[in-house]
């Protein structure tokens, strides 16, 4: 009799066993991820995580000055630079753009444009060395543009750069160009909340002209900080 119960026993706890093996199975066909955590099991190579979101724009072929700001191949040797999404968003409204002359020679990590907020002027550095050929006039009358289309219409110089191998080895490009982006966000997000004040409690991301939420007093200051200007 003892022995029939055990049996009896036995026989339920392989069904139980068996039940819960195909309930695993067809969980893990609905939901593999999830599933897979819920039970301590690794993920299989199939199930690719999705890529967090970059706050901040950056199409591909173009370069980075860690000074934040883009330069993008013409014709021949003329290369156009720009402001990228970073640092517009950063200054937020523009209130006006000064650009040098068409002929002035600029400087590789040196004064190249000057944005002015709230009337206090912020110099970006030069991403490229070389003559200058053209300016983009429509951004200089309508500093708008440059909120709207930081890598098109609202493009700043066009420059003659002779020795542009020097130029590209100087910027940041693809996934290099992407990681450097990545530690600016990471900095941000290491700054005490009640400094950052820029993210939303949902996960949304900066205000344009978040900078003065890092700090109001000195918010000039810390611009010139993150885009490595005097």
């Amino acid at each position: 009799m003892q022995g029939d119960i055990y049996a009896t026993k036995g026989i339920e706890y392989v069904i139980v066993i068996a039940y819960l093996l195909v309930l695993v199975g067809i969980l893990r066909l609905l939901s593999p991820p999830r599933v897979a955590r819920m039970f301590g099991m690794r993920s299989r190579g199939h199930v690719r995580p999705r890529p967090p979101r970059s706050w901040f724009a950056m199409p591909e072929g173009l370069h980075f000055h860690q000074g934040h700001a883009w330069a993008a191949r013409d014709d021949g040797e003329i290369v156009t630079v720009g402001v990228d999404d970073f640092a517009q968003r950063l200054l937020g409204p523009v209130d006006a753009i000064h650009l040098p002359q068409v002929g002035t020679r600029l400087r590789l990590g040196e004064r190249g444009w000057t944005l002015v907020v709230d009337d206090k002027p912020i110099s970006m550095v030069a991403p490229v060395e070389g003559k200058v050929v053209a300016v983009n006039r429509a951004v200089v009358d309508s500093p708008e543009v440059l909120a709207r289309s930081p890598y098109d219409d609202g493009w700043l110089l066009k420059v003659r750069v002779p020795r542009s191998g020097a130029t590209w080895r100087n910027l940041l490009s693809g996934d290099l160009a992407r990681a450097w982006m990545a530690q600016t966000v990471e900095r941000l997000r290491r700054m005490p909340a009640g400094e950052l004040g820029i993210v939303m409690p949902d996960g949304g991301e900066p205000v344009a002209g978040f900078v003065r939420l890092l700090d109001p007093e000195h918010w000039d200051q810390v611009a010139r900080e993150f885009l490595l200007s005097d």
